[in-house]
């Protein structure tokens, strides 16, 4: 007993991980009608459209953080699907082609005294390999 609790006491000074630790996911950046394929996965993804942007202006004050909708193809492995994600609410991750796909963040942000460019949105998206 003495033995198991020295050698726990010494992975934990050394820092050693169990080899089941999670992986921590993978972050990528698409801009709208570009595609991208993540560096450390077989996983690509197409940010095909923006759908809705009813974000709240950041120089304004409003009630509700609005959203933002997006579809994106994913494709590994000759296989592909079409996600729609929200930057707000339960709609911001999916999975697909064995991986988690969640958005986390959408550029520019709306300002109540400029046009954004529908052509000008970068998405930044989260990937995770699903254990089986």
């Amino acid at each position: 007993m003495k033995g198991l609790i020295a050698g726990l006491m010494i992975m934990l000074a050394l820092g050693v991980v169990p080899a089941t630790a999670a992986k921590r996911p993978e972050t990528m950046r698409v801009q709208i009608n570009k595609e991208k394929r993540f560096a450390k996965s077989r996983v690509l993804i197409r940010f095909v459209e923006l759908v809705d942007d009813s974000r709240c202006p950041t120089d304004t004050n409003c009630i509700w953080a609005g959203n933002a909708k997006i579809k994106i193809t994913v494709s590994s492995g000759g296989r592909s699907k079409m996600l729609t994600l929200d930057t707000n609410g339960p709609n911001q991750a999916a999975t697909a082609v064995g991986y988690s796909i969640k958005l986390i963040g959408l550029t520019p942000e709306p300002r109540s005294n400029i046009r954004i460019n529908r052509n000008g949105y970068v998405a930044t998206f989260e990937a995770e390999k699903l254990t089986r």
